[in-house]
């Protein structure tokens, strides 16, 4: 059998329409595209609901009758569905990943850890080790860890059996982390899958959908959630279960003020996915002088500090976020028992006054945040960045991504500009890619915990979901020059001019690394990983 042939039958395998999910085989037995009110309203989860409202969600619902032992989604995939189960029964397990597998957080942000603590031989022997620094070595070793939602907590081998009138898949769906369990149909199933745009108007507009979702995350997911989060390594099994007894699950839309500056602060919140900009009135206008990210916290120092019993900032989501958010007393209740615990909170909080307290000194790094979140700064594992007042314009940057990626670069040099520095139109590699949901053939995917985000040349079909999904818009699709071939699959290809999708994949293979910081005559290239590698480029004397 010729390539050309194999990629063909693997393509077959692995697509079958927008509603299928990476896999050997998807198992699809028949599918209902945009039902009705009328078909919509036959099962449980949409009984709330009016039937215009249904009919304005129906391009992101289906009905797919799945063959018995069809694999759904598997640890690592990026889904933005969640499965309703109408009939038959889902089992999910886990096969690979292990109990090492954890969420990636910022190690610059989220180790609550002091740096100054032992030598490196002793943190690495140790509990202090950070989440990353764990993944890492096993990525050496030559181990596959996915990065992982947690939607279950499950031991490896460990199985559970959902039936009609369950839901699952949603946790990742609405977080955009990957999943971390493998779903399989037990039994011939009608599943309904909901994509996460009219998840989220769903849940908007059910109080008792909401609830029931958040039941189920809390039933399932927080407990191993809170003990993956770096503040929360040390807590004891009372302290995890008191939390998931107590806190409450806050969903935040973009723009939403989780809390305002001067208001009594009563609580902790910790971020379990997106962004948080935190703002302090100085005069009369508000400066930006911190953001959160995952797995951090906020309202540490009001918890902590006696007297301070107001918000000392206004905290806003980016984007969508969810938080949980810990009443002081439960906090304390906990703390109390645990001293490590404790003494994590007072290194965090005092961290991010530091930052906090850097940044009201420093106009330009208020401003360098406000300009890092909408740019991605925030978000990326590595960052081309080139210093423009060293840079000739002698484009030998583009021409070795080009010379490496036979003739077609993959970035230009053009982009955002923060005071000296470019920010290129080069993949950011993000930590929660959202790129990678909905992609019909699984072509694009990360290489590499942390790593690499990159794309299958043979397996892309030129749909353009990824480039349409990337918010910071460093996805091409390039013409090929040539057609479809007659028995491209999916059909409505064929004749069609061919496209890829076209984006820096690190050059993840290449032993000396990327070839355009490599290549650079004059040393102006970089590859950032942090704001703090940022500022470290930018001019000392800057106002």
């Amino acid at each position: 059998m010729t390539d050309p042939d194999k990629t063909r039958l693997r393509r077959i395998e692995q697509y079958r329409d927008r509603w299928s999910s990476f896999g050997a085989s998807t198992g699809i037995e028949d599918i209902s595209e945009r039902p009705s009110a009328a078909d919509l309203q036959r099962f449980a989860v949409f009984a709330d609901y009016k039937d215009v409202f249904l009919e304005s969600i129906a391009s992101d619902v289906s009905v797919a009758v799945w063959k018995p032992g069809s694999v759904l989604f598997e640890e690592g995939s990026y889904l933005d569905l969640a499965f309703f189960v109408a009939e038959g029964e889902v089992e999910l397990f886990l096969a690979k990943q292990g109990e090492a597998a954890r969420p990636l957080f910022d190690p610059e942000r989220t180790r609550y850890v002091s740096r100054s603590e032992g030598s490196t031989e002793e943190a690495a022997a140790g509990a202090d080790r950070s989440i990353l620094d764990i993944q890492i070595d096993k990525q050496r070793g030559g181990d596959v860890t996915f990065l992982a939602n947690l939607d279950l907590d499950l031991p490896t081998g460990g199985r559970v059996v959902l039936g009609p009138g369950e839901v699952f898949g949603e946790i990742g769906a609405l977080s955009g982390w990957p999943q971390s369990v493998t779903a399989r149909t037990v039994s011939r199933c009608t599943l309904v899958q909901i994509r996460v745009p009219a998840l989220r108007l769903m849940r908007r507009r059910s109080k008792a959908l909401k609830e029931r979702l958040d039941a189920a995350y809390r039933e399932r997911a927080l407990a191993a959630q809170l003990r993956a989060t770096p503040l929360f390594r040390t807590a004891g099994e009372r302290g995890i279960t008191e939390l998931v007894r107590s806190v409450e699950l806050v969903s935040c839309e973009p723009g939403n003020t989780v809390v305002a500056q001067g208001e009594p602060a009563d609580s902790v919140y910790l971020v379990r996915s997106g962004f948080l900009k935190v703002a302090q009135r100085v005069g009369a206008a508000p400066m930006t002088v911190n953001y959160l990210s995952k797995g951090m916290l906020f309202g540490d120092v009001e918890f902590l500090v006696d007297g301070v019993d107001a918000w000392t900032a206004t905290a806003s989501s980016v984007e969508y976020a969810e938080l949980v958010r810990i009443p002081h007393d439960r906090l304390r209740a906990v703390a109390g028992d645990d001293p490590a615990l404790r003494a994590a909170l007072w290194e965090g909080a005092m961290a991010r006054l530091r930052e906090t307290g850097r940044t009201r000194r420093d106009a330009a790094a208020s401003e360098l945040l406000d300009a890092a979140m909408p740019t991605g700064l925030v978000q990326g594992n590595s960052i081309l960045v080139i210093d423009l007042e060293r840079c000739t314009r002698c484009d030998d940057c583009v021409r070795a991504c080009a010379a490496t990626h036979d003739g077609r670069p993959r970035f230009v040099r053009e982009g955002d500009k923060i005071e000296n520095l470019l920010v290129t139109k080069a993949c950011y590699h993000c930590r929660d890619p959202v790129c990678l949901v909905g992609c019909p053939t699984g072509a694009i995917r990360r290489a590499g915990v942390g790593d690499a985000v990159a794309i299958d040349d043979a397996l892309c079909i030129g749909c353009g979901k990824c480039a349409t999904s990337c918010p910071y818009d460093v996805i091409v699709m390039h013409e090929t020059g040539v057609a479809w071939p007659d028995d491209a699959v999916p059909e409505g290809l064929r004749g069609r001019p061919q496209q890829i999708a076209s984006k820096c994949d690190l050059c993840h293979t290449r032993p000396q690394g990327p070839a355009c910081v490599h290549n650079c005559p004059n040393e102006c290239a970089y590859r950032v990983g942090s704001l703090e590698e940022v500022r470290g480029l930018l001019p000392e004397d800057r106002a």
